[in-house]
């Protein structure tokens, strides 16, 4: 099977990724478990013959380097593929992308985060594991300012995901790579290039985040990810990047920049397809000492007291779900982060109860 037609085929499955690795048969990703596609095991020549095809002109540096990123469109579907070498042989690891960047409400985001856009300045971060959504709901939110205001957006990205349509803003994508060295040297230069929103697609770098500090603190909307999975561990991570003696400096700044949080995971869903459970935390002034004084820990107890902004711990989200029905017990249990509270929420409504005459099982 070629790999258009893995493509096309994931793709008709409604599938987020598809894996090619010499001696197994292809697989591809559906809502979140990993599916075969054939019955014949890939050869290590087929692979080669593949990753040739996929790498084009990179070919000769990926045999040098190991490994490649790359975004291709594959059958009409754009991808994001990386390509590398294990035990010998070739192997690919392809994300199927959508065609255009969705709309915020179809993705059941947290009420607050409806705001995002329309915040002037500071700095938004969007946290969570591989493949928990970020590049989706950044997308959406930029593709909400892009039709209901008129601004310049620059993002950096590695590599481009979603291909925007300027609407009512001026949009520029850089990809780290191939228009840019690096997100640091983009971002650097994305001050001198007049924007008004800044997507930064990895802020993982002691230079990339001090100067998307700076760019929030000087009137820039900065977008950024990070690898974390609550709005605590967010700012540690960002803390923890500088040496102790600049520690306190950037607690100040990111005290006064940080407008919100958004962690989030994608969870499988009670009768198929996959769920969002977010915590958010929109910063108000307690939560800004406690980001200037390093007491992160107690910020847990700051969100749980501000729901009426709309904030909410990722654990209560994981109730909401649950009490609803949306997602099982055993879902729940495993993506809570404080296991003490796991027998503490009440209990699912009862199977007759979820298929009683006007029950709607939540999106």
């Amino acid at each position: 099977m070629m790999v258009e037609e893995l493509i096309h085929e994931a793709r008709t499955r409604r599938a987020s990724d598809v894996h090619l690795v010499a001696g197994l048969t292809p697989r591809c990703r559906v809502d979140g478990s990993i599916r075969e596609m054939g019955e014949t095991p890939l050869t290590p020549q087929q692979c080669e013959e593949i990753i040739r095809e996929l790498a084009g002109g990179e070919f000769a540096t990926l045999r040098v380097v190991g490994e490649a990123d790359l975004a291709l469109t594959i059958a009409g579907v754009r991808c994001r593929v990386n390509l590398f070498r294990q035990q010998g042989a070739w192997s690919a690891a392809i994300r199927l992308l959508n065609e255009r960047a969705p709309d915020m409400d179809e993705l059941g985001l947290p009420r607050a985060a409806a705001e995002f856009p329309g915040y002037s300045q500071g700095l938004v971060l969007i946290t969570g594991e591989t493949g928990s959504g970020k590049s989706t709901t950044l997308a959406a939110i930029l593709n909400r300012i892009n039709k209901s205001e008129c601004k310049h957006i620059l993002t950096l990205e590695d590599p481009i995901e979603y291909v925007y349509t300027p609407d009512r803003c001026v949009i520029n994508q850089r990809e780290v790579g191939k228009d840019t060295q690096s997100f640091a040297a983009g971002l650097r230069a994305a001050l001198r290039e007049d924007p008004d929103v800044i997507l930064v697609g990895e802020m993982r770098d002691l230079e990339t985040i001090e100067t998307a500090l700076t760019a929030a603190e000087t009137g820039h909307l900065v977008f950024g990810t990070v690898h974390t999975n609550s709005a605590a561990d967010s700012i540690d991570r960002i803390v923890d990047v500088f040496p102790a003696a600049r520690q306190q400096q950037i607690r100040l700044q990111l005290s006064m920049t940080l407008k919100a949080v958004l962690s989030q995971q994608l969870l499988p869903k009670v009768g198929g397809g996959r769920v969002l459970a977010c915590e958010v935390m929109k910063t108000d002034g307690a939560i800004r000492n406690l980001i200037r004084e390093g007491k992160t820990p107690q910020i847990i107890n700051a969100i749980q007291t501000t729901g009426s902004v709309g904030n909410i711990l990722m654990d209560r989200c994981l109730q909401n779900l649950r009490t609803s029905g949306t997602i099982s017990e055993e879902t729940y249990r495993a993506a809570l982060r404080d296991q003490s509270q796991a027998d503490r929420a009440p209990a699912p409504p009862p199977v007759n109860a979820m298929r009683a005459p006007g029950f709607k099982r939540p999106l």
